[in-house]
């Protein structure tokens, strides 16, 4: 985002446009709304890094960049989205990013108000922060946690300065650390992301930074492989990574270090002390429902006769722009039946756990009769476990998760 955005102009009066449902061939019934989560997108950071696809954009202007503005624009965009969630409670808050730490505490301490002034919390949310090592500051980040937020996400990714970078990170080892500590000090609940298979790392370093990780007890940790995604820099010019068996030998070595380490691997990508799960995520990967607010944020809303996707304006300079007329949702549409039982699959099979036979009714309204076929045929190739009350992808079904996701397509 350059200099050019006209940040002197008033965000114009909020209006209710609420874009007309379409028509699916086939109508759903659901019985129960599932649980409704908020997801708060930041779009700026320091410095984009080359492996990064995410909706994130340098800020190159002059000064800093406009927060008054965009919190106004945040403000206007979740009061308008408030007739299609009324009489729903807010079950968790998610603010990422970007580097959402660049937020002034001020400025966080007033979204968390203009959140709680239009929607109801349910005791105890989970509210998260994503930060960067980069951008902390133990004073801040103490105003943060006063105002509210219960669970820090710290973008570690290495705490070994060579791997750093050579992903472009604007943090270092020792900053990772000192970062780590002021969260493990404010924090009961906080995640380290962390990355491997990482341009040229060999399985020792592999290892010695996840026992430094460990050696924080962190309640949560995230851990992706590094993959080469496209229009970013990584993709253009593709640096040199392990080679697939040593790639191979990593996840196999974490996995077991993890459950030697006492952590549940819930998801995926996430490991997890016991109760200490993101329940944001969780919300996420059980089909919950999610409103999405801010540039190029996604949602995800149930209604009794249909489940409509949105997506914000990507561009903040649009974002804000946009916001004078008060529109927000650059696209909308509502999800055919016919996609629905691989979008639930597509999430609910990254689980470990599975899911109970109920949810599938209770969160796309449809029959199970829908899925009998594909539960028959990923159960005869041994990628599913099916009884009367649960069904979970069997370790093999968890390796070849791909394979065992399309065929409910």
């Amino acid at each position: 985002m350059g200099a050019d955005v006209n940040t002197d102009q008033p965000i114009a009066p909020t209006e209710h446009r609420i874009a007309a449902p379409l028509l699916s061939t086939k109508r759903i019934r659901l019985s129960a709304l599932p649980p409704l989560s908020l997801y708060v997108h930041f779009p700026w950071c320091v410095k984009k890094c080359p492996y990064c696809d995410f909706n994130s954009h340098e800020w190159k202007g002059t000064g800093e960049f406009p927060e008054e503005v965009y919190l106004d624009a945040l403000c206007a965009d979740l009061e308008q989205a408030l007739p299609l969630i009324w009489g729903r409670s807010i079950h968790t808050i998610f603010i990422g990013g970007g580097t959402p730490s660049l937020l002034s505490a001020k400025g966080l301490d007033r979204l968390l108000a203009d959140v709680r002034a239009r929607l109801p919390l349910i005791a105890d949310a989970e509210i998260t922060l994503e930060a960067n090592p980069g951008t902390f500051e133990a004073e801040k980040f103490s105003q943060f946690r006063s105002s509210g937020v219960n669970r820090l996400s710290l973008g570690i990714q290495s705490f070994n300065d060579a791997q750093l970078t050579a992903l472009g990170r604007i943090h270092d080892g020792q900053q990772a650390r000192r970062a780590t500590e002021v969260a493990q000090r404010l924090f009961d609940r906080f995640n380290l992301d962390l990355m491997f298979a990482l341009p040229e790392q060999t399985l020792s370093a592999c290892r010695a930074d996840l026992e430094t990780a460990l050696s924080y007890s962190p309640p949560h940790l995230s851990l992706y492989q590094l993959t080469l995604e496209p229009n970013t820099r990584f993709a253009k010019y593709p640096p040199t990574l392990p080679d697939h068996d040593t790639c191979a030998d990593m996840q196999e070595w974490i996995q077991g270090r993890m459950q030697e380490a006492g952590y549940l691997h819930y998801e995926v990508s996430a490991y997890a002390q016991p109760r200490q799960a993101c329940q944001h995520n969780l919300n996420y990967w059980r089909f919950g429902d999610y409103l999405g607010i801010g540039a190029g944020a996604h949602s995800k809303l149930s209604f009794p006769d249909r489940i409509v996707r949105q997506i914000r304006y990507k561009h903040p300079a649009t974002y804000i722009e946009q916001a004078k007329q008060a529109l927000f949702v650059q696209e909308e549409h509502e999800v055919n039946a016919n996609e629905l039982p691989f979008e639930f699959m597509l999430n609910v099979l990254r689980l470990p756990e599975g899911f109970p036979v109920y949810r599938f009714t209770e969160r796309t309204g449809l029959p199970m009769t829908t899925i009998a076929a594909s539960l028959r045929a990923a159960e005869a190739r041994g990628l599913l476990l099916c009884d009367h009350e649960t069904i979970a992808p069997t370790p093999l079904g968890q390796r070849f998760l791909n394979d065992l996701q399309s065929l409910f397509l």
